[in-house]
């Protein structure tokens, strides 16, 4: 898997929690820049991102992962 597939489907889930179809994901999205994404939300992102890619993420990932292209890297990383 590729950083362009995982963005690819990033952009799915991204879609699908915040039910909003217009999101593409960038290296550089953070939660400041799509109008619903707060702390509950977050956590449903993270868990239909692991369900998306059979991973977990640990707390520490979760609590300090400051964007989109930090959150790719990981997913790579366990992905293989």
């Amino acid at each position: 898997m590729n950083k362009e597939e995982v963005y690819e489907r990033l952009n799915n889930v991204f879609r699908d929690v915040f039910d909003d179809e217009s999101i593409v994901v960038k290296p550089e999205t953070t939660s400041k820049d799509i109008e619903d994404w707060d702390s509950l939300e977050h956590i449903n992102l993270i868990v239909a991102v692991e369900n998306e890619f059979g991973i977990k993420f640990n707390m520490g990932e979760v609590t300090t992962m400051k964007n989109v292209e930090e959150m790719v890297d990981i997913i790579l990383s366990r992905v293989g």
